[in-house]
């Protein structure tokens, strides 16, 4: 593990890291989170029956729209040509609620693992904007990053 931070400078500075010596390689992220809500409300989705639309596809639109902008929405990412982005939603009664998995590719001089958290965070959020009618109660949780493979750090594998 390094032991400074990579987007501060010298002086403590807040600064896009230059990753222009690096080499070009196959980059994949894969992140998951959730939206925990009451069983009703999961069955209402199930049904369609959420007044604003079909929640699941606007959803999955959201998160892919949204980890094309990542570097739009935090500052010191790099913006990268993704090669795929594809966002899987699924019902699981055992939450109850709506699992969120992302996965991000690019090849690049930088890793995809904003762009995956990304689509996951906004795709969850657009779960609660559509369905918060129903219930304001929902919690959006667990975001985090599953895997990622490329680049100087490697393969990491967290679940």
């Amino acid at each position: 593990m390094p032991n400074k931070l990579s987007h501060l400078d010298e002086h403590g500075r807040a600064r896009m890291v230059d990753v222009s010596h690096k080499p070009d390689t196959e980059r994949i992220a894969v992140a998951r989170g959730e939206v925990r809500m009451k069983k009703e409300t999961l069955e209402l989705i199930r049904a369609g029956q959420i007044k604003k639309g079909d929640v699941l596809t606007v959803a999955q639109i959201a998160g892919i729209t949204a980890s094309k902008r990542t570097s739009d929405l935090i500052p010191l990412c790099h913006p990268l040509p993704l090669s795929k982005i594809d966002v899987e939603l699924a019902l699981e009664d055992s939450l109850p609620g709506v699992v969120i998995t992302a996965t991000a590719k690019a090849t690049g001089k930088t890793g995809v693992e904003m762009e995956a958290l990304t689509a996951v965070s906004v795709a969850a959020l657009t779960i609660y904007d559509m369905a918060k009618a129903a219930e304001k109660t929902m919690q959006i949780q667990n975001i985090r990053l599953v895997e990622k493979h490329g680049g100087q750090s490697g393969d990491v594998v967290n679940e």
